[in-house]
């Protein structure tokens, strides 16, 4: 693919604690400049970055990066998010509520979830690198039972980012209407097509400027 269509794919992101506003301004340049698919930025920069750059697909993070926040606050979250102008939300799964076979409750948070964003794109990380095989079938029929638009790999915060072989492995288990979007451990163009050839709609990456910038 020509890195033109490959930026199509990229919410370029920018989620570490120390990430400044000059960091999200030119975050936000680079993704108008290369026309890619969204930034994804912490909530407490939303309403500024919605301001600045209004055309701007803006995504941002709930209950991130660990999960074990309250639906409640999670809920609280998304709505402020919404309000402040972002346009999809990539919630973390409660992984504690996953270890302990409590499956309704993580789809029905889910759910609620995705009520509150309405229209608004959802995507549900479950954080594949602390899951076994079973859990991680367990999430893809969540996430396609409770509606989200999307299911993604990792928060790149955990100890393993996405793998090829979890890609596949969800692209069989998730419904029809749900995309994939790989996040965390994506270090080349090569990469990218490898991805999105196995199913990928999105690919999460700080680096894809970096990556693409020698290809075709």
């Amino acid at each position: 693919m020509k890195k033109e269509e490959l930026y199509r794919f990229v919410d370029h992101t920018a989620l570490k604690a120390v990430t400044t506003w000059k960091e999200i301004q030119q975050l936000c340049q680079e993704a108008r400049f290369f026309r890619m698919a969204s930034v994804c930025i912490p909530s407490s920069y939303v309403k500024r970055a919605h301001e600045y750059f209004p055309e701007l697909n803006i995504c941002t993070v709930v209950g991130f990066p660990l999960g074990n926040t309250s639906t409640e606050a999670k809920l609280a979250e998304t709505r402020q998010a919404l309000e402040d102008g972002a346009n999809e939300i990539d919630m973390v799964i409660n992984l504690g509520m996953v270890k302990n076979q409590e499956y309704s409750q993580v789809t029905e948070e889910i759910r609620l979830l995705k009520e509150a964003t309405g229209d608004k794109i959802l995507k549900v990380i479950i954080e594949n690198c602390y899951l076994t095989e079973e859990e991680k079938i367990r999430m893809c029929e969540a996430v396609t039972e409770a509606g989200a638009d999307f299911i993604k790999t990792s928060t790149g915060f955990g100890t393993g980012g996405a793998t090829l072989e979890d890609v596949i492995l969800m692209k069989q288990h998730v419904g029809p209407n749900v995309k994939i979007k790989a996040a965390g451990g994506i270090r080349s163009k090569e990469d990218m097509e490898l991805y999105i050839g196995a199913g990928c709609s999105r690919i999460g990456t700080s680096s894809a400027i970096a990556m693409l910038q020698d290809g075709e």
